[in-house]
Formats: C-alpha cells, structure tokens, sequence
C-alpha cells in the first residue's frame, strides 16, 4: 500500500473538534489506536513486532540482530498537530517495505522500523521521552514522574497502556542493535519550496530547550483590589512573552516562543495567585541557548519585583547543537542522485540518537511551510516520491 493509502487509513484517529488538525497524545486513547494499527500493519507483512522496555515499538523484517539498518518516526502529535508529522515517517516506512518486496528486495542485514513513544512532549512535557529513555538521556525516575494537565503521571499512563514503568530506563541491548537510523519526516519550513526540491537530506539540528517560568503573587477579588495594592502574576508573565520576542529578533537566528500558559485558579473575576509559562527557547552554538533564557530570565525577574511577586525559571528539557552523521548522509545523498541538505530549528527522535548511533533525517516537501498546525501538508505526489526514495535508501544501506 502506498503511504498516501496508510496515511487515509488514520485520518480519523484522533481528530480534535475544539482545535482543529489533531491531538493524539502518548498514551491517550488515540495514540494507542494507532498503536494497535501498526502493529497489525506490521503483522499484515509478516514483520515480527517487540516493544521494548520504554513503550517504543519495533517491527523487524528478518532476524532482529546488531547493526540493523532502522526507520521510522512517532505517531504523537502536539495539541492541534497536522497530519503529518510523525505519521509520515511510519506510514513511509511501512510503504517502503512493500517497495522493496514488490521488487524481490530481500535485506541482507536486519532492518526495522521503529516508532517512538511521546516525541512531541504534548501529554507530560518533555519531547522525545521515548529515544531519551532509550538512550539514558533522561533519568527514569524522572520520566515515572512527569506528570500531564489532569495529574496523571507518565508511569500511571503507561500502565494504564499496559507497559511496565518500573522498567523504564536506558536500554544498551536495543541501542546497540541499531547501525544507523533514518527517519523521515515532512519538512518544517518551506526550504524544499524555495529549492524545487520533492526531498533533502537534514544536516543538523538548532539546540533548543523548554523551560518553565513560575510567577506567584496574591490571588484576590477582581472587583474589590485597587490596582495599588495587587500582586498580579499576570503581569510579569505578559512581560515575559513581550521580552520573549524582543530578546529572539535581537539575537541572530534565535526562536522563543510561549505558546502554554496556564493561571491559577483560572477564574475571570479572579487576580490569578499563580501563572506557569512554558519557553521553547532554540538558538545555534554553544552556550547561545542558556544566555537566551537568562536575558529572558532577567526581564522576569525585573517584572515580579515591580509587581510585588517571585519567579523561578525551570529547565525541563534541553538538548545540543546535532550534526548529522555526514558519511550516512553522504551515501543517502549519492543514492538520490544529489539533494539538498537543510538545517532545521525542530527536534527529533533522530537528533537524541545522534549522539549514539549514525543518523539521518530525509525530509519531504511542505509547500505552505507550515508545520504543528492544521495547515501542514504535503503533496500526495511528493509524499509517494519520499516512500520511494525511502525504500531507496534502506535497499542501499541494508544490500
């Protein structure tokens, strides 16, 4: 089946009325519904289907072995995501397999496919729990502890799901099978556009983190406290979304956005007590994400002193500069008669493995350059010519 055909097979799953586009998040009733459709994908080819100890789940065509050639992405959105981010690279993955074999490709080494659980971070806040679990780039502990807006812990969630969360934890056996990893994934921008290009390879990744502004004043009577003698969080969390983009548009290349704030108790005709802000704070070189946040950091502290209130700044995810492993991009780049390469400001599953294991990214044409909205979108043409292309690459890399 094409991935254009598998893609239509879950256009329903996880549809969000209130938002638009979708949200299917790790381990909510969506998420796990594709869950059970890949793995019965997978069983519909004969693929023998493990998860592993963090939730990720792997498909093997042959004998699972060391220096498997692996794809594949994610099926989690954020809140209101498109429909193909994530989604492509496992349904692409799926439709490459069955490329290969209509033509009597039969790998030589191990191949995989592989989908990550919670990439984008939209249930419990950190992105890529599933490839930081599997490499031990988050603690445990930590990961059991996350916890999403309704109080239900990460490790409660993936019981509920059936996994086993106490057995969470870097996975060295797993991480050692891989050779290297592909995963593609429809563009996040409009280079492809700009280039006239239906595919690229990824070059590297921006560094980029999360982090969490608490503000805390006094709650009060919205009619019945004169301006004078509030302690209004509100404030200084506004102040911090104006700074976010003032600091951003002074720093070259440099993205901050806040796209989560949440007051407490919430209530219209209440001064808030509480106000959390999340930053995604993404800026290129060594050191420039953390001066970021602490120019940020400063104007909050500046604005809860005026205001009569307290801020703490928490760092809840954070990960490096990633350079693609040029000799995989080298050999994916002479296999596709020579692609552009690009940048990109967006993390992935990819760039967490990158630091363990050769990795690359192939990207496919987004014409309207948006991406986490319900505009995403991809031509059904360059969608089957990035399957193909895929197939392409994994014929290459596992002859």
């Amino acid at each position: 089946m094409t991935a254009n055909g598998l893609l239509a097979e879950i256009a329903d799953v996880g549809r969000d009325t209130r938002r638009g586009g979708y949200s299917r998040h790790a381990f909510d009733r969506a998420e796990l519904e594709l869950r059970d459709w890949f793995i019965e994908q997978a069983a519909r080819r004969s693929l023998d289907v493990t998860t592993d100890r963090n939730g990720n789940i792997w498909a093997w065509w042959g004998r699972p072995g060391s220096g498997a050639v692996v794809t594949g992405s994610h099926l989690d959105s954020v809140p209101g995501g498109g429909a193909f981010d994530g989604p492509l690279g496992v349904t692409s993955a799926l439709a490459a397999v069955d490329i290969l074999r209509a033509k009597g490709f039969t790998p030589a080494k191990p191949l995989a496919l592989l989908v990550f659980a919670e990439e984008e971070g939209g249930r419990f806040g950190v992105p890529c729990l599933g490839s930081r679990l599997l490499t031990g780039a988050i603690d445990a502990d930590r990961a059991r502890g996350l916890r999403d807006a309704a109080g239900i812990t990460f490790a409660e969630a993936a019981a509920n799901a059936g996994q086993d969360p106490d057995r969470f934890g870097a996975d060295p056996e797993a991480l050692a099978s891989i050779g290297c990893f592909v995963e593609l994934h429809v563009e996040q921008g409009r280079g492809l556009i700009d280039l006239d290009s239906a595919v690229a390879t990824g070059s590297s990744i921006i560094a980029h983190g999360r982090y969490r502004f608490s503000f805390t004043g006094q709650g009060n009577h919205a009619g019945a406290t004169r301006i004078p003698d509030r302690h209004d969080p509100m404030l200084p969390a506004a102040a911090v979304i104006a700074a976010a983009r003032r600091v951003a548009a002074a720093t070259d290349d440099a993205r901050a956005t806040v796209g989560k704030l949440i007051p407490t108790p919430g209530g219209t005709n209440v001064i808030a007590s509480t106000v959390d802000l999340w930053l995604d704070a993404r800026v290129a070189g060594d050191g420039r994400t953390a001066a970021l946040v602490e120019d940020i950091a400063g104007f909050a502290r500046e604005a809860a002193a005026a205001e009569g209130c307290e801020v703490t700044v928490t760092e809840e995810s954070y990960s490096d500069d990633v350079v693609f492993d040029e000799t995989l991009r080298g050999r994916m780049d002479a296999v596709l008669d020579g692609v552009p390469a690009l940048p990109t400001g967006a993390g992935h599953d990819a760039g967490i493995l990158a630091a363990h294991v050769p990795s690359g990214m192939l990207y496919v044409r987004n014409p309207t350059g948006i991406s986490h909205a319900p505009q995403e979108y991809s031509e059904p043409a360059d969608v089957d010519f990035g399957a193909e292309s895929l197939a392409r690459v994994l014929e290459d890399l596992a002859k």
